[in-house]
């Protein structure tokens, strides 16, 4: 397999045509020589830290969550400048996959927080541009909103809040990775007990407080650490490749 094959399979398995409304670049932004694939390098975040690691690996390609380039062009000088040169001096290829990372019902990061929690079914949850985003189901037994927290690597180092507002046993949850806060309304709408998600904004804390619903926000980074991983085992076991994932945690 090549690169550019590799690309395309990651293109098809993650329905990446079904988000045109997606800012984010999502694809091959850096594109590479197309050479034999052999080391494949997966980060939530295209940073100069992870592409400068994603090469001193050795690796082909870089496949992220968070890319480089996002909505209107921007200038590659600076700090994006030393990104870009980074790569393009390695021969690495840089592969983004934003939206449908999150939403996807295998690969996704809210799928695989689901499973990480061991619900064994879930449904569609939180609209976005007409697409749901999320996931929510039933835990498989009633867990205290720490557990939660635990059970998914959730800490204070990571940025972890929790507003405890509902029961102490949380049965039903919706889930939406990354910067996701305002859509705890859909969830108090559906009578979820809780609502999981990246980061904690102001602006919601009276609505939590005054709807009964519990909320854990595990910090951007550490929410959305799942579905690269996903991506890296699905590499390493169908296609044989060898892998590296590249953890620059943010603390955000």
């Amino acid at each position: 397999m090549t690169v550019n094959e590799f690309g395309e399979e990651l293109w098809k398995r993650l329905s990446i045509d079904d988000f045109p409304f997606d800012i984010s670049l999502n694809g091959f932004q850096i594109q590479g020589p197309d050479r034999e694939l052999r080391k494949a390098a997966f980060a939530v975040d295209a940073s100069f830290a992870t592409i400068d690691a994603a090469a001193e690996a050795s690796a082909d390609i870089l496949v992220v969550h968070h890319g480089l380039f996002w909505g209107a062009p921007i200038a590659i000088r600076d700090a994006h400048y030393r990104r870009v040169k980074r790569a393009l001096d390695s021969g690495l290829s840089l592969f983004a996959c934003h939206l449908p990372l999150d939403a996807h019902p295998l690969y996704g990061n809210n799928a695989q927080i689901a499973l990480t929690l061991g619900m064994t079914s879930f449904d569609p949850f939180g609209e976005y541009k007409g697409r749901k985003i999320g996931f929510k189901g039933r835990l498989p037994f009633p867990m205290t909103v720490p557990e939660v927290a635990r059970l998914l690597g959730f800490t204070a180092e990571g940025g972890v809040h929790i507003i405890k507002a509902g029961k102490d046993m949380v049965e039903t949850v919706g889930i939406i990775s990354g910067g996701g806060a305002e859509d705890v309304e859909q969830a108090i709408a559906e009578g979820l007990d809780l609502f999981i998600t990246g980061t904690a904004e102001h602006e919601i804390y009276h609505t939590v407080r005054e709807s009964g619903i519990d909320f854990l926000s595990g910090g951007h980074y550490r929410s959305e650490i799942f579905g690269v991983k996903a991506l890296e085992r699905m590499a390493r076991k169908e296609f044989s490749l060898e892998t590296v994932f590249i953890d620059a945690e943010t603390g955000l």
